[in-house]
Formats: C-alpha cells, structure tokens, sequence
C-alpha cells in the first residue's frame, strides 16, 4: 500500500449497500490503495455481505471499538438482539476473520491511522462530549491528545463526522466521515449526537508526503432506502431514521 496517496473509509457498521457505492466510486477513480479504520459490521443491516466485501479485499483494517466488541462477546444468548444478530450473521469463522485482519493502530510513513484515538477505540479525537454538548477539540487539546506518537498525521473515525484539524504544533487530523451510518445518538460520556447533515455514504482521498498533504472529503450515494429498510425490519426505527436523514431530529 502506498503512503502517498490512497483512500481512508471508517465506521461501515455493516452497511453493504453504501460499501458497494464506495467500492464503485473508488474503482471510477482509479484508486486500489485503502485503509480501513474500523467498526466494520457492527450493526442491524447486511454483516455478512460486508465482510464478504472487506475479505475479499484485504485491506489494511484498525481495530474499532464495536469490532472489540464483537471479539469479546460471549456467543449469541439475548445480551442485545442487534449483537446476537451480528454474530449470528458472521458465525465463527466470520468473527475469527475480523479477530486476525484487524489492528489497534496502523503507520503508513508520518500518518498514523487509528480508530478513536492512538491509545482508546472509544475515545473520539476530534470531537469532545461535554454535559454542554459536543465540541472540537482546540489546536493545543489535539497535541496533548497526540502526545504519545510522532505521527505528523493521525486518521481516525469513530465519531461518524468529516474533519479535517490542525493542531498547534502543525499535526493534521483527518476523520474521513462514515461509509455506512451518517448519523447516531449515544448516553456515553454525556447524551449526545454526532450527524453528518445528509444520508450519503463518507469516505476521504489523501495525497502527500513528508508532512505535506491534501485531502479531499467524498460523500456518495447509495440506496439508502434498502439499508433503512433492512433496520426497521430488524426493530431499529432509530437506525432507519439515522440512516434516512442523516439527523437524529
């Protein structure tokens, strides 16, 4: 894989049919070269059908904090119908896949691809979640939190939002969206939400060396319609509406 150019997908969440309307946007521009940063089939969509997609690729894969979590699960038995039905979609050899094609953080070059931050998958990097709502992160927080590497860029996903920051020091920050779910609410660590504004499916194309890079945010369509669909038939109305509008409202 190069580390001069190439494209960066993160937070699938079993989303197949916006993974297809990538795979078809990046072969439209020529691009083989991707890293993956994580949370691959987690979710009440199409699991096995992503998997499929990913394996058959072999792409560079961060391990996210929902993969971690599909690793750790005990076998399915009613702790939360949508994770029964991911590893019910995956079976063993499906999460012994995910178990040997993921890591916790890759370094291509100077950038540093990870899923929350370098050192927690549950951490978001850019963003921070307060009692107040949620916020970015200002240059000098970013260089406490990237303190621990020498990477000059870090790529991370996670919190589903494109991003492109730059830290005091001159570090970049690249989250490049999420190709499977535009929108999400979550209790931890204060109730918030994290929206992209639209249902498209996210990914990023990188360029550079040496510290000097571009980037360029791509937002795709896809039938949303089938992947809404596929979660309300499964009990999730709020993963259809997430999907639908890219809004929690």
């Amino acid at each position: 894989m190069s580390a001069s150019s190439f494209a960066v997908v993160a937070d699938i969440h079993g989303n197949a049919w916006a993974l297809e309307a990538v795979l078809g946007d990046l072969e439209r521009r020529g691009i083989r070269d991707v890293l993956n940063l994580g949370d691959c089939c987690y979710g009440p969509l199409d699991p096995g059908r992503t998997m499929e997609l990913l394996r058959e690729r072999g792409w560079p894969t961060v391990r996210g904090n929902q993969d971690r979590v599909l690793l750790e699960a005990p076998d399915p038995g009613g702790v939360s119908p949508t994770l029964d039905f991911v590893l019910g979609e995956l079976g063993g050899q499906g999460v012994d896949w995910l178990r040997s094609a993921t890591v916790p953080t890759v370094l291509l070059g100077d950038v540093l691809g990870c899923h929350g931050t370098p050192d927690r998958d549950d951490v978001y990097l850019a963003e921070v979640v307060t009692a107040a709502g949620v916020r970015l992160r200002d240059p000098e927080e970013l260089d406490e939190v990237l303190a621990g590497t020498d990477a000059h860029g870090v790529l991370c996903g996670h919190s589903h939002v494109p991003r492109l920051l730059r830290s005091r020091s001159g570090r970049w920050v690249l989250n490049p969206g999420s190709v499977g779910l535009p929108a999400y609410e979550d209790e931890a660590p204060f109730p918030h939400a994290m929206v992209s504004g639209s249902p498209h499916a996210r990914y990023a194309v990188v360029e550079g060396e040496r510290g000097e890079w571009s980037a360029l945010h791509v937002a795709v369509r896809y039938d949303v319609g089938a992947a809404a669909a596929a979660a309300r038939s499964r009990g999730r109305d709020d993963w259809s509406h997430w999907l639908t509008l890219g809004a929690v409202r």
